[in-house]
């Protein structure tokens, strides 16, 4: 991550070189229950036109099995960003909308550079074929989508054939593909895809430094008062390994832990099995999703966070800990382990749960630790990981790509 001080150092250079600048995501707000990518997305808009560029959004009104209550085909303004919602009247699965390919087509000639979000559906393949067409350069980023376990696990055969057909010529004729850490641009390299360049760029958050640690009240549905607890925040997902994190609970004595997150998958049933077996579930609290000032409460109270994925290509929620001066412990499959680790704002441990637990039980052992954690944590949010950093960074690839050939027309 490059010091913000870069992005500083160009201010004034790139408020006299405005760009327009076009995303493409499959879906997007108000469409929260897709987890951190919608949020990183959005964050990254927002502060790109916060920074005096035109910055548009094509997504469609997909919110799982039902749609956004939001405008179609016309722009709507989030927080500076102009976004525009696309129907989808078939093959929902692959976002596949027919409005929003005819948009493309008028308008992409009047960006400077295209940015695309995601992998094997089809807006974001739509638009890089377009984008060829038109020679608009493109940023490609797969979102953890790039990754060999996941895509054996679900639809492996579709994938394959999807990735020879299609999204290999995409991200071999992209001119950029960013990626939010390390581990997933290793994970994209061990499938064999070809690329001109690619950069890691972490996500960002927005942290005014306002939190209070320790002194915020828990959600009414969490009422164990006092007492300590180590926390989980995220969907209720396989790869989030919360089987070991279950399984670590019992290396953890007089501790509870509480899981916080939607299951639209229907795994509780099995993770509460999973907890009687191992004789923790009397410890264990599911409190279903929680947000806002709810969020701030759990991270500014609980011992320590923990994300023991499987497979993570960032994991927004280590930041979010960080701000609020939590510390946090991950798994080396999470991409922000290395944002952990370079900070020591926690540990990173080995998944298996009884290296797990015994290390969540040395940390919570030593409080002075903890707290010195958390502060290192909280500053290097504060100092480097700003959405205003990121959009800085990912702003000197977008003027180097888009120069040879500015517009600066107006999008209309």
């Amino acid at each position: 991550m490059a010091d913000c001080a870069v992005g500083r150092r160009i201010a004034d250079y790139e408020c006299r070189q405005p760009l327009n600048i076009l995303h493409v995501v499959p879906s997007y707000l108000p469409a929260v229950r897709y987890g951190g990518p919608i949020v990183s997305v959005h964050g990254l808009c927002r502060a790109l036109a916060a920074r005096g560029h035109n910055v548009e959004v094509f997504t469609t009104n997909v919110d799982g099995p039902t749609v956004s209550d939001v405008p179609l085909g016309v722009p709507v303004d989030i927080d500076g960003v102009k976004v525009w919602y696309f129907p989808v009247p078939a093959l929902v699965r692959l976002y596949w909308s027919p409005a929003m390919a005819h948009a493309l087509r008028r308008r992409l000639k009047c960006f400077d550079v295209l940015h695309t979000h995601s992998v094997f559906l089809w807006p974001t393949w739509a638009a890089a074929r377009l984008a060829r067409r038109q020679h608009i350069p493109y940023v490609l980023t797969p979102r953890g989508m790039l990754v060999a376990d996941l895509i054996r696990r679900k639809s492996a055969l579709l994938k394959r054939c999807w990735i020879a057909l299609i999204e290999r010529n995409n991200i071999a004729n992209a001119a950029l593909v960013h990626f939010t850490s390390r581990i997933e641009r290793d994970e994209a390299i061990a499938l064999g895809l070809a690329m001109r360049d690619s950069q890691i760029i972490p996500n960002g958050l927005d942290a005014d430094g306002s939190q209070q640690r320790g002194q915020a009240t828990l959600p009414g549905q969490f009422s164990a008062g006092e007492e300590p607890f180590l926390l989980f925040l995220g969907r209720i997902n396989w790869k989030k390994g919360l089987d070991r994190l279950i399984a670590a609970l019992a290396f953890v004595p007089d501790c509870r832990l509480l899981i916080a997150g939607n299951d639209e998958e229907g795994l509780r049933p099995e993770l509460e099995r999973l907890a009687v077996k191992a004789g923790v579930d009397a410890r264990i609290s599911f409190v279903g999703p929680v947000y806002g000032d709810d969020k701030t409460a759990l991270l500014g109270r609980a011992l320590l966070l923990a994300l023991p994925s499987y497979s993570e290509n960032f994991g927004n929620v280590v930041l979010e800990a960080m701000a609020a001066g939590c510390p946090v412990v991950v798994t080396p499959e999470v991409g922000a382990a290395d944002i952990v680790r370079e900070n020591s704002a926690g540990a990173v441990l080995n998944g298996e749960p009884a290296i797990l637990g015994a290390g969540m039980r040395s940390l919570i052992s030593d409080p002075a630790e903890l707290k010195r954690m958390g502060q290192r944590g909280r500053e290097a949010v504060m100092m480097r990981y700003s959405w205003d950093c990121v959009a800085a960074e990912m702003l000197e690839h977008y003027q180097r790509l888009a120069s040879p050939h500015l517009s600066h027309s107006n999008p209309v």
